[in-house]
């Protein structure tokens, strides 16, 4: 089918193929009837003529000088339907022969043909036009050590394979004819019906994938039919959930960056006064305003990051050639400061001569989230190390903090339930993935223990 118009690419579809074919493979059906069938005919053919001539040779034995008249000769001869009879036994030849014989166009040897040959001289027979004088030779049926000759004509040989061909071609076509209507049929009922209700189920639901009329109803088939038709309404009803979900996770991202945008005001106009609260003289003042104040920044980083996650879909890359350590060494200088109390340090091992192919931009917002996740994980290092791996690069990225809790990983790269520490949101590791996905890579967990957590990121 076309993806456009839901038609079949071929005029007439599965249907007309299925016909067509089934057609083709009767007509195959009769022919391989009709071929063996000819030719063990014309076997059986010869095979009366030289028992009629053993048969008639007999005369010979009863007379004294094995012989008999010219009349009765023409008549044994007229009876077998041979110009001429030679029979070969181990103590002596007897012939019976008119004065002139004809002379022979062409000899066959019953005693060592096998089916090939027999079905191409029975074509060959049936090709032919005219009259042929044929030497058969073949075993006596009743003594196998008697060899007979006999000189046959080939039209009346031809008649009655044509005649017996027509009989069995009729027969043949009128049988095949039958079971390739059935199997047709049964085709037809058990596989192409069924495909046609598949084929245009799919083709309703790409129309309209929220509507739940035009839903695949299985049946109760238990063959690959019925394991098709239970998948496909399967896949249909995840994908219209998806849909459903995924239209109202769209409306509830659209308020929550609403709420994040006007939340981000009130708290930006909360810290300016928390600020002032610290100037207080109050003991008790003082003592609060940190917590409060941290408090607060913790929150407009809560919503900084979740507008800048839902702000990043379908960001445009711009690749380009840079060498990895010295984006390395910017991230520690960005992120050393601020960890400084957990008295944390960046150590980057790559080379000084590694280049990577990316967006130098997007690929430093992605390895700088995963270093402040080490740091306010606990870590008190982070090592980076880079390598080849065919014509790509692997950048490895491991620390020393605590690793991650089973929760975490049970929900890694998704965001806000992957988070690796009470509070966070677990967009760091979401958007680290987001981005090297759309360089063609990807971001795997390497391992995670109590002494440490490695990630490894891939570029192409």
């Amino acid at each position: 089918m076309t993806a456009e118009t839901g038609k079949p690419l071929f005029p007439g579809g599965l249907s007309a193929r299925l016909l067509v074919l089934t057609v083709v493979f009767v007509m195959l059906s009769v022919v391989l009837i009709f071929v063996p069938s000819v030719s063990r005919f014309r076997l059986g053919y010869l095979e009366d003529h030289i028992d009629a001539a053993q048969l008639a040779i007999s005369a010979l034995e009863v007379t004294p000088d094995n012989m008999v008249s010219k009349e009765l000769t023409n008549e044994l001869l007229d009876h077998v339907g041979a110009h001429g009879i030679v029979v070969h036994t181990p103590d002596r030849t007897l012939m019976l022969s008119p004065d002139m014989p004809p002379s022979v166009d062409a000899t066959y040897d019953l005693r060592s043909q096998g089916m090939l040959a027999m079905i191409g001289d029975a074509m060959m027979t049936l090709s032919m036009h005219g009259n042929r004088v044929l030497r058969v030779l073949g075993v006596a049926p009743k003594d196998p050590s008697v060899t007979v000759e006999v000189l046959l004509d080939e039209q009346p040989m031809r008649a009655e394979m044509w005649e017996f061909g027509a009989r069995v071609l009729e027969v043949s076509l009128v049988v095949s004819l039958i079971t390739g209507a059935l199997v047709y049929l049964t085709l037809q009922w058990l596989l192409v019906a069924p495909l046609k209700r598949l084929t245009a189920s799919m083709v309703a639901f790409r129309k309209d994938p929220e509507d739940a009329a035009h839903a695949e109803t299985p049946g109760g088939r238990g063959d690959e039919i019925g394991l098709a038709q239970r998948e496909l309404a399967a896949m249909q009803e995840t994908v219209r959930q998806a849909l459903k979900q995924k239209e109202r996770l769209a409306a509830l991202g659209a308020a929550v960056n609403k709420i994040n945008h006007d939340l981000r005001g009130i708290l930006s106009t909360v810290r300016l006064m928390s600020d002032r609260l610290s100037e207080s003289d109050s003991p008790e003042v003082k003592r609060v305003t940190p917590g409060l104040i941290a408090a607060i920044d913790r929150a407009v980083a809560l919503c900084t990051g979740t507008l800048n996650f839902t702000r990043q879909d379908g960001a445009k890359l711009n690749p380009s050639f840079f060498a990895l350590r010295g984006l390395i060494a910017e991230i520690g200088e960005n992120v050393a400061p601020a960890a400084n109390g957990n008295g944390f340090k960046l150590v980057n091992e790559v080379p000084e001569d590694f280049t990577v192919q990316a967006d130098r931009d997007q690929l430093f917002r992605a390895l700088e989230n995963l270093t402040r996740n080490a740091a306010e994980a606990g870590a008190r290092r982070c090592l980076f190390r880079a390598r080849r791996a065919g014509k790509g690069a692997v950048i490895e990225v491991s620390d020393d903090g605590p690793g991650l809790a089973p929760k975490a990983r049970e929900n890694l790269f998704r965001p806000f339930a992957g988070s690796a520490r009470p509070g966070g949101t677990g967009l760091g590791l979401a958007i680290a993935r987001e981005v090297m996905r759309a360089h063609g890579g990807d971001i795997q967990l390497k391992s995670s223990t109590g002494t440490g957590t490695v990630f490894a990121l891939t570029l192409p």
